[in-house]
């Protein structure tokens, strides 16, 4: 009896995605077009300077976060070596994507978590959709986002959004919810506001788990390459499917080099600096 009457969840989904086809298309096409400009914007100034002036540029951006000698030859190294495969262009297409979603992600997610933080009915609220967020396959992501935006690296960026938002929610959340009380009340003795609470106390304790969401969303975003190249975004992804599509060692293993190089830099070079116990780097 229970299989006999199946709820019709789907359908109703597709209906609700059918009828905002029909009634905002306009402002799907809108924001589609918005997307592209940004993105494409991006990946056209990443690409006007010469790819040795970027190297030079992004190896003296990891020295100057990090101070680390190590690294920074690491990233010089590994861009020349994703310049010498020939996949620079897909790579700074990657690179652009990456870094408006993680952006988008910021932007959003570290608000929401201080809310949730201030807020717990706000947290309990919005807890069962960060769950729903992180656990459903990406690919059920693409199918709605196809629909409403159609082929190109827009759908691909909202469902990354979608897909890593969950991560600075969480971090930033559990951050400002580890203060010890007693800095707190401290503060409070103080007279400090509830502004000078969040700004000189909260988030300077609970950076470094701000630090780590924001790595994972990173690394989140980054896995979202090749299933984007298959609605058509651009970026290291398209080599990949490329490579699966015909069976090509040689060329999936390269794109995929360049997708694990790109990674571990994003990851060495956003993660918070160690600082040793005499307070230097």
């Amino acid at each position: 009896m229970l299989t006999d009457h199946k709820l019709p969840l789907g359908e109703y989904i597709a209906a609700f995605v059918d009828w905002l086809t029909r009634h905002g298309a306009n402002v799907f096409d809108w924001i589609a077009a918005t997307l592209e400009g940004i993105i494409h914007g991006f990946t056209s100034g990443l690409t006007w300077f010469n790819p040795y002036v970027l190297v030079v540029l992004f190896s003296a951006l990891a020295y100057y976060i990090q101070r680390k000698l190590s690294l920074t030859i690491f990233v010089a190294l590994s861009f020349l070596l994703i310049l010498n495969l020939g996949y620079w262009q897909e790579t700074m297409e990657t690179l652009a994507q990456v870094t408006f979603a993680t952006s988008v992600c910021v932007v959003v997610g570290v608000p929401l978590g201080i809310i949730a933080a201030h807020k717990p009915w706000f947290y309990t609220g919005m807890r069962p959709m960060l769950d729903l967020m992180q656990t459903v396959p990406t690919f059920v992501y693409l199918i709605p986002t196809l629909t409403l935006f159609g082929l190109g690296v827009v759908p691909g960026l909202i469902s990354t959004v979608v897909f890593a938002i969950a991560a600075p929610i969480r971090l930033t959340y559990l951050g400002i919810c580890d203060v010890p009380h007693e800095l707190m009340d401290a503060g409070k003795a103080f007279g400090c506001s509830g502004r000078q609470l969040l700004t000189r106390i909260e988030l300077p304790h609970a950076m470094p788990s701000i630090a780590a969401g924001v790595t994972q969303c990173i690394m989140l975003s980054l896995s979202m390459v090749v299933i984007a190249a298959l609605v058509g975004a651009d970026g290291l992804g398209k080599p990949v499917v490329n490579a699966l599509n015909t069976a090509d060692i040689a060329l999936g293993f390269e794109a995929g080099l360049a997708i694990v190089l790109l990674a571990i830099m994003l990851d060495r070079i956003c993660k918070q600096r160690e600082v040793k116990a005499g307070g230097d780097a």
